[in-house]
């Protein structure tokens, strides 16, 4: 197939040999299978922010740092040289995700490289070689999806422990390959501790998964690991392979009838209390 611009310079650099087809065009970026040597990987090319429809939600920036100062003022004017700063944070924010994220023993797509706004990375695929599907794409037997499921609970619990929350999670966003769920599609990503909306980010992803994988095993729709994990991370007892329940319990705070009423009555009688000594300073 013809050669997309954007690709062209990795092509001109021998980064990239060929480009083989297109495989989606999402709406934040265009995914091509591409040949380097001998091996087929694949390119993500990010849309201009003007071609998105997926904006860059102030919800998902908060937190995020930059580094140099003279970046973040002019990213807080708006000027031309600041929204081509924005756009290399936005784009950099999935680099820096999926880096930490392998490290950490997460199943994302191995990355390689980011160059002018196209990211060279691992092609995910089947056990026959073919491109790995959405989970969306799939009919799961209630064995696997409890096992994916767990192996995907795993897989968030190992995120948040990098600080990472996906942000937008869903079958959508997942691929299943010979050895199961794969994360993709993590330009969203937000800092779980510096985002204040990190921790609702979070439930609804685990929740979107508890969905999906529950249409296969009711069971699963019982649980509640986001919460659990959650409380876990808050009190910094969360570790990669934490024994999980899926249970939680809300705190229950027994009112004290008695001390309740002694306490109103006690203010009553101050009240009644002020205004006799008021009275009394009139006359």
């Amino acid at each position: 197939m013809k050669i997309p611009n954007r690709i062209q310079p990795l092509v001109d650099d021998g980064l990239i040999d060929d480009v083989l087809q297109r495989l989606k065009s999402g709406k934040e970026a265009d995914v091509y299978t591409v040949l380097c040597g001998d091996k087929i990987h694949c390119a993500k090319v990010y849309k201009e922010a003007t071609q998105r429809s997926f904006k860059q939600a102030v919800q998902y920036q908060e937190g995020r740092k930059v580094r140099n100062s003279r970046n973040t003022r002019a990213m807080q004017k708006g000027s031309k040289f600041g929204r081509k700063q924005q756009e290399e944070s936005w784009q950099m924010a999935e680099v820096d995700a999926l880096f930490r994220l392998a490290n950490a023993g997460v199943r994302v797509p191995q990355p390689y490289i980011c160059v002018d706004g196209v990211l060279l990375m691992e092609l995910v695929t089947d056990a026959e070689g073919a491109v790995a599907p959405r989970l969306s794409d799939v009919i799961l037997t209630e064995e696997t999806a409890v096992a994916d499921f767990d192996t995907m609970i795993r897989n968030i619990v190992r995120m948040l422990c990098v600080g990472i929350v996906h942000g937008d999670l869903s079958e959508f966003n997942v691929l299943l390959d010979a050895q199961g769920p794969v994360i993709i599609d993590l330009p969203q990503a937000v800092d779980a501790a510096a985002n204040n909306l990190a921790e609702s980010m979070f439930e609804r992803d685990v929740n979107n998964i508890t969905a999906y994988y529950g249409q296969f095993a009711p069971q699963l729709l019982q649980t509640r690991y986001a919460k659990e994990i959650w409380m876990l991370y808050e009190d910094g007892k969360l570790t990669p392979e934490i024994p999980l329940t899926g249970l939680f319990v809300e705190e229950a705070h027994e009112v004290d009838m008695g001390s309740l009423m002694d306490e109103i009555i006690a203010a009553e009688d101050e009240f009644y209390e002020r205004q006799r000594a008021s009275k009394e300073r009139d006359d």
